[in-house]
């Protein structure tokens, strides 16, 4: 039988289907399943509740069929995972907390409640969420109920008149914290420390554009929130983008600490092209390889310098001798000597 025999690759994901019969999801199917809303399922991820795996040729992620029916065997699904992953703003923060949303907005400030997400409003307002398990933690710990019914500390007022503001920084951190969670390798890690860097700071450190570019690749996009441009876009870029002096420094340590662990694995170097007219004699240091090419080449040479000092030997003509020309008739020689060649002729 006559023909072409077409083959083809058979992938990890192919062969775990073609094993099992049962194919990973995608997170938004994921989500879907576990009865969550996208929000829900990225903070139940980031959280450590739902494990992700890397999908095919590193684009996007995946959740297998095992890890869905685990979340969806245990007690009190779906309603105990969405309360762990529940999330609340100002006004019910202070209510669960029993305090006022001054108060209850003054301990964010401070860095004592860390949210876990943000949003802008239609006034471009930027609101904060805070998740509601660690407010009931912070409100049923015993040493923190001075900060709540008593009036702050003269050292806090002070710090709080200075315009303090630790919400977005300690957002970054946290942030940070679920991007490198995710990460696999010393690529992945530097792409989520670049996230939260200017790009001018990125080129600093990263000089080499090739590596750029691949780093580029496995840097997680920032949060949306408004069109490109827009006053909203720039807000959230100014939150998402590290903004104080020794946060950007502990920032790029790490970031040239990790370029320089990602270089030492050559196996995953940043890809460069290719040359597309290479060296056609990419031997021609090799004294062992080809010497009759080589014989030639040093004949060729030594002639050429035999050439060259024979120019240098050799006087120029003096430039009263008088040379005839094509065509140009010669004028008789004058004197004694000329009387004799006339007779002779």
């Amino acid at each position: 039988m006559s023909g072409t025999t077409v083959t083809r690759e058979v992938t990890s994901t192919a062969r775990m289907v073609a094993a099992t019969g049962r194919a990973p999801f995608s997170q938004s199917r994921a989500a879907r399943e576990l009865s969550l809303k996208r929000c829900e399922f990225d903070l139940a991820v980031h959280l450590g509740h739902i494990r992700t795996r890397a999908a095919e040729e590193r684009i996007g992620r995946q959740v297998d069929r095992s890890e869905v029916e685990r979340l969806r065997g245990e007690e009190g699904f779906p309603e105990a995972l969405r309360k762990r992953v529940a999330t609340v703003g100002t006004r019910e923060g202070s209510a669960i907390m029993e305090v006022t949303a001054a108060r209850f907005t003054r301990l964010a400030r401070l860095g004592l409640l860390i949210p876990v997400a943000f949003h802008l409003n239609r006034y471009r307002a930027v609101v904060w969420r805070y998740l509601a398990d660690e407010l009931c933690e912070f409100a049923a710990d015993a040493k923190n109920a001075p900060l709540l019914g008593r009036p702050l500390p003269d050292g806090l007022r002070g710090q709080l008149d200075t315009g303090l503001d630790l919400r977005p920084r300690n957002w970054r951190g946290r942030h940070l914290g679920f991007l490198l969670g995710q990460a696999g390798d010393p690529w992945e890690r530097a792409g989520a420390l670049a996230s939260l860097l200017d790009p001018v700071q990125i080129s600093e450190i990263v000089t080499d554009p090739y590596e750029r570019s691949h780093m580029s690749r496995f840097r997680p996009p920032p949060p949306a929130h408004g069109a490109p441009g827009s006053p909203a876009a720039h807000l959230t870029e100014r939150i998402t983008t590290a903004q104080d002096p020794d946060e950007i420094g502990l920032l790029r340590a790490d970031l040239e600490r990790t370029v320089r662990e990602a270089r030492m694995q050559r196996e995953r170097a940043a890809p460069r092209p290719v040359s597309r007219n290479p060296d056609p004699h990419p031997h021609h240091d090799d004294p062992h390889r080809h010497p009759d090419t080589r014989r030639h080449r040093d004949a060729h040479q030594s002639a050429d310098a035999h050439r060259r000092s024979a120019r240098h030997r050799c006087p120029p003509a003096p430039e009263h001798c008088e040379r005839h020309r094509p065509g140009e008739i010669s004028r008789p020689a004058r004197g004694l000597l000329g009387r004799f060649f006339r007779r002779a002729t």
